[in-house]
């Protein structure tokens, strides 16, 4: 039993009960709110390990609770839509988000999820030290440091950046990352790579402006340049 607290934010009580249900039943401590501004207040005094977070909610809508959240908390995010269009979807992993799953779902579904995002996130630190060009990366401190300076990445930017540097200047399918990040590489979710390496580079390029640390393989995938390699 992990007994993890998972919040369900989602306007349709229905939902609610019965995304509660099938995570009570993984071992999760779930519970579940129907108004977007009740979530900030509620995050901060009961810290979640994840949130399941519906886009239209009344109060605030889930996509400015994902941006607000992100100011302060790095908690995993898995957006809930009914809308079908990439942009939606895309937008909501560009505000922070860490997955997001798309109605009609599948309960076993959206579990798996769960356990996928909270395995990434909460897996016990290697104790590496990572170093490649102008990155460090510190696994037992969860720190980035891009040319001496902190940059702050989501756990899904973190694991991402981690199997680039680890292996520099080698090409990643966006398969491949997927199964890094993620933990598993369902039919059409490879997208989702394209928006965290964007993210990705927005915050590097940030601190080295002159350099493309993560570059675009035309036709394959990714890969992290170091020109000590």
């Amino acid at each position: 039993m992990t007994n993890h607290q998972i919040l369900v934010v989602e306007d349709e009580v229905k939902i609610c009960q019965v995304l509660c249900e099938y995570l009570t039943r993984a071992g999760y401590a779930a519970s579940w709110l129907t108004r977007g501004d009740e979530v900030l207040p509620n995050v901060r005094k009961n810290p979640p390990a994840l949130i399941l977070l519906d886009i239209m909610l009344p109060g605030m809508d889930g996509m400015e609770v994902c941006r607000e959240l992100r100011k302060t908390s790095n908690v995993p995010i898995i957006m809930i839509t009914a809308r079908v269009d990439e942009i939606d979807r895309l937008l909501g992993l560009e505000l922070g988000a860490d997955d997001y799953v798309c109605k009609p779902f599948s309960p076993r579904e959206v579990v798996a999820r769960v356990k996928a995002v909270l395995r990434r996130s909460l897996s016990p630190p290697e104790g590496k030290h990572l170093v490649a060009g102008e990155i460090a990366l510190d696994e037992d401190k969860h720190q980035v440091l891009v040319g001496g300076r902190e940059v702050k990445l989501t756990p899904c930017e973190f694991q991402l950046l981690k199997a680039l540097v680890a292996h520099p200047n080698r090409v990643f399918s966006r398969g491949e990352l997927l199964n890094v990040v993620q933990g598993y590489d369902f039919e059409g979710y490879e997208r989702t790579i394209d928006t965290h390496i964007k993210n990705l580079r927005k915050k590097v390029a940030t601190m080295v402006p002159d350099r493309e640390l993560v570059s675009t393989v035309y036709g394959i995938g990714y890969k992290f340049n170091d020109p000590d390699v």
